[in-house]
This record gives C-alpha cells, sequence and structure tokens, in this order.
C-alpha cells in the first residue's frame, strides 16, 4: 500500500519555522499540526512565541490553543492529538506539515513509536514523586543515571515526569526505557516523509533568541505570567515549566531579580537551542537546510525544500 506523504519541518528555536512552513504549507496544500510543547497551551501566546492569526495567511494550524494551563501535555498525548488532526488533513486530501522543536514528539508520531503502559504500580510512582519533593530533582536524576544512563543523558533534571517514567518503566518491565525507544525508532515509519531541519549560524541564531527574550518582555511577558499567576497556576504544572514561565514565576515569587531572570532565561534558552541541535544531529532520514548557504533568503529555502519533495513524489508544488 502507498504510503501516505508527511512533511516534517524543525529546527533550533528562534530559527525561523513559522514563516518557512507557511510558505511549505502554501506550496503543498498542506495543513500545520505543531509539535510544541506549549504553543498548545491558552492564554500562554508571547512566552511560546505562539502563531498569531494574521501570520497563518489562512493555513489551518492544528495543536494551537486547544489545552488549558492546567492540563498535562506529553508525548503520548500529542502522538494521538497529532494522528487524529493527520487523518482529517489526509481526509480532505491535503498534506500534514509537522513544524515545531519538540525532537521527541516529532520522533514518537514519525516511526509511530508504542508507548503502551503497562499496569503502573502506582505507589512506585507516588514513592519517586515524594523523592523527589524531599530531595529535589538531581537525586531523582541520579538514580536514573544509575540504571539508564542513556536516558539520563537525553532528559534534563528538571523534567521530573519524563525521569518518573523512565524509572516506572525499569521498574516494571526490566528493560530500560531508552532501548524500548531505541528499537522503536529503529522501525520502518509508516509514512513517505521529508524531514527538514532547518539551521543557522550559531551566533546569529544566539542573537535572534536574545533579541526575540526582548521582544517579549516588551510585548508583555511579565504581565502575560502575571495574570497566569493570578489565576492560580503554578511551577507545578507541566505549563508553568516551560522557557519564559519559570524564570518570571521566579521573579514573581521573590527569588530572584528580574535582571537575573532575563539573564537566566536567555542562557537557558540558547542552552536548549544547542540540546534541540544535539538531537537532530542523532536522528536519521534528516535533511538539514543551513540558512547561510542561501543567503538566508526565504524563497531560496523554500524552493530549495520543495525541491526535495519534487525529486521523489508526486505531490503537487
Amino acid at each position: 500500500m502507498k504510503k501516505k506523504p508527511l512533511i516534517i519541518l524543525t529546527g533550533p528555536t528562534a530559527v525561523g519555522k513559522t514563516k518557512a512552513s507557511i510558505g511549505l504549507a502554501k506550496a503543498l496544500n498542506g495543513e500545520i499540526i505543531s509539535a510544541d510543547s506549549m504553543q498548545v497551551y491558552k492564554e500562554m501566546d508571547i512566552g511560546s512565541a505562539k502563531i498569531r492569526p494574521e501570520e497563518m495567511q489562512g493555513v489551518k494550524h492544528y495543536l494551537v490553543d486547544v489545552l488549558e494551563p492546567d492540563e498535562e501535555f506529553h508525548v503520548v498525548r500529542f502522538q494521538q492529538m497529532a494522528k487524529q488532526a493527520m487523518e482529517e488533513i489526509y481526509a480532505k486530501g491535503k498534506v500534514p506539515i509537522v513544524v515545531g522543536g519538540t525532537g521527541f514528539y516529532i520522533q514518537a508520531l514519525l516511526y509511530d513509536i508504542d508507548f503502551t503502559e503497562s499496569n503502573e504500580d502506582t505507589t512506585y510512582r507516588e514513592e519517586l514523586e515524594g523523592l523527589a519533593k524531599e530531595h529535589g530533582a538531581e537525586y531523582l536524576h541520579k538514580m536514573l543515571q544509575a540504571v539508564d544512563p542513556a536516558s539520563a543523558e537525553s532528559i534534563h533534571a528538571n523534567n521530573v515526569k519524563r525521569v518518573i517514567r523512565a524509572l516506572e518503566f525499569y521498574k516494571l518491565t526490566g528493560q530500560r526505557i531508552s532501548e524500548h525507544n531505541e528499537k522503536e525508532r529503529a522501525k520502518e515509519s509508516p509514512y513517505d516523509f521529508f524531514y527538514f531541519v532547518l539551521n543557522d549560524d550559531r551566533k546569529l541564531l544566539y542573537d535572534r533568541i536574545d533579541l526575540r527574550i526582548d521582544q517579549m518582555l516588551e510585548e508583555g511577558l511579565l504581565e502575560e505570567v502575571t495574570a497566569l499567576r493570578n489565576k492560580g497556576y503554578t511551577k507545578d504544572m507541566v505549563s508553568m515549566q516551560g522557557l519564559g514561565y519559570k524564570e518570571i514565576l521566579d521573579y514573581l515569587n521573590g527569588a530572584c531579580t528580574l535582571e537575573e531572570a532575563i539573564y537566566i532565561l536567555k542562557r537557558d534558552t540558547r542552552h536548549f537551542a544547542k540540546r534541540q541541535l544535539t538531537w537532530f544531529r542523532r536522528e536519521r532520514d534528516v535533511i538539514w537546510i543551513d540558512k547561510n548557504e542561501y543567503d538566508h533568503d526565504e524563497a531560496k529555502i523554500l524552493e530549495a525544500m520543495l525541491s526535495y519533495v519534487r525529486e521523489r513524489t508526486d505531490i503537487s508544488c
């Protein structure tokens, strides 16, 4: 059976995915599925650099502005919601274009990774949650390091939920979740896909990150986080652990000055971009699109991506 087409456009934060994605969608009769762990939330517009309605240029977007900030969003939920969106897009005779920087989400969708839940013993999960509260995230991360070094390397210590899931998986199955995911990832993709990674000179990228954060502050990031805090949203929630939210929350809660919060936000966003690039370099079947090679010309970049599509498929472009 002929595989269905799937376009992926990813890359580090602030590289310029939004504009490029609209060009692709228009040229390929596509609709966009967001693979972003923050843009899915309502009321979190500035800190997530959420695409504005006028920027969409009439292109339908899925998984943007659909969850409340107190709802959980994780890879399994993303996979389920994205598959449903893809079915809607295919039913219209259009091409799904997955856009965003969350590499694990993209991998899960592209290779249809199986996240079948075991019958959990919730007492162990509760025990781990208690350890995290008592001893901190680093303590739990060291536990993971001891049993599954590969997972510990790929999961940030602050991502307590993923650390707990990895420890829980090991306890329940006796298998490292990193090995399970590697086997799943080795599967052939059920899609005829193009996996574009947009990249830029590191200094230019870091300058863009700093500039974007300055613009977020000018646009009202402080006020946005204050409003969320006033509604009772706390740092314990998945949504409020996102870059831009946890740092400003620390300032609002008196843990640091505003200058310190901004410094930490810029530094950690640069580190995040570096980790994103490390992730994409490990992926297979990736097509790197270096903006330098196209003189940062949006039209040339779009044409380069379309030429790859034309070479291998009969998608009209």
